[in-house]
């Protein structure tokens, strides 16, 4: 079983792998996790403002604080685990990743980071499964 849990250093997205770590020890087949990142863009103009390399050493220190937070949530997990960082819109990401390396599932938290969330569930989590035929498990 090949699932895609994303993580965006909330306790929230922490449960989501915790809980996809779970899943993949449970199923009867090899299974892999594969955790993934997407930073969002920064802001039209600001990439001319600050130079290529700011803006790309932004994204790497993002990437490199919330993989940091995921690796505690990984413990001494015995599941084949790749990590993933990307940068783009974050739901339309999420499907990008998932189609390219034909996931069997989508795991991920109910909401995260963002300034704007669904009442029950976040947008991004919204738009996913929209959008998606791939089974997807919304964590709380």
């Amino acid at each position: 079983m090949k699932i895609l849990v994303t993580v965006d250093g909330s306790d929230i997205s922490s449960r989501a792998l915790k809980f996809a770590l779970k899943l993949a020890k449970q199923s009867t087949a090899a299974s892999s996790v594969t955790v993934l990142h997407v930073d969002p863009p920064v802001f039209p103009g600001v990439e001319r403002r600050i130079g290529k390399e700011a803006v790309q050493a932004y994204h790497a220190d993002n990437h490199a604080h919330v993989f940091k937070t995921a690796r505690k949530a990984l413990g001494r997990s015995q599941v084949a685990v790749e990590e993933v960082a990307a940068t783009g819109e974050i739901a339309e990401t999420i499907l990008a990743v998932a189609a390219k390396r034909k996931v069997d599932l989508l795991v991920m938290g109910s909401h995260g980071r963002s300034a704007v969330k669904g009442v029950l569930l976040g947008s991004v989590s919204s738009k996913v499964i929209a959008q998606t035929t791939i089974p997807v498990t919304v964590v709380r």
